[in-house]
């Protein structure tokens, strides 16, 4: 039923196992499972309610390490760049600072996990579109005459995401910030 896309039967066959087997492993799996139909499904917020619900309830499962890799990559699938919404700096990025904290704290718990290589990717990903929106939001006080304020976001973002690839753009726009306020030598 999961293979096929059957939700529905599939739902069913995992409560009745989840009934049937309440304190085996298979009921525990089944969960796991519920999860990642979920997941499948694209209710990114259903199937990370269901990965962290397995992680706290069975902490001593040998399956925690994938339903937290699962938690990380749901976070980092749900955020969208839909040609409906705004691009990605211009919105709260509430959901991407938790994709990043995500990966991080999984990448040093498990740093030779399988997943490592992705999740670093994702990382990479993640950080730029934070720093992206750091100097979205210090462009926007450039043009509002804000110096101070451009300035901060602009540090704040080469402090926090250096490794983004952004910090050659973000020094040009540093540099254009004191260049306005009549500081060539800082510029």
């Amino acid at each position: 039923a999961f293979e096929s896309g059957n939700w529905e039967g599939m739902a069913e066959i995992m409560t009745e196992v989840r009934r049937r087997y309440a304190y085996s492993r298979y009921a525990r799996l089944a969960e796991l499972r519920m999860a990642d139909a979920n997941y499948r499904q694209e209710k990114y917020a259903e199937a990370i309610t269901g990965y962290k619900s397995f992680v706290h309830d069975y902490p001593n499962d040998p399956e925690v390490p994938y339903a937290r890799y699962r938690v990380a990559k749901a976070q980092y699938d749900s955020v969208s760049q839909s040609a409906l919404l705004p691009p990605l700096e211009e919105r709260d990025l509430a959901s991407v600072n938790d994709a990043l904290v995500t990966i991080r704290q999984y990448l040093s718990d498990f740093p030779k996990s399988e997943y490592t290589r992705e999740l670093a990717y994702m990382q990479a990903v993640v950080m730029g579109l934070l720093a992206r929106h750091e100097l979205y939001v210090a462009r926007f006080y450039l043009a509002e005459d804000n110096f101070k304020a451009a300035i901060m976001r602009v540090e704040y973002a080469l402090r926090t995401f250096g490794d983004s690839g952004l910090e050659p753009e973000a020094l040009t726009l540093l540099g254009e910030i004191y260049m306005k306020q009549k500081e060539p030598e800082k510029a």
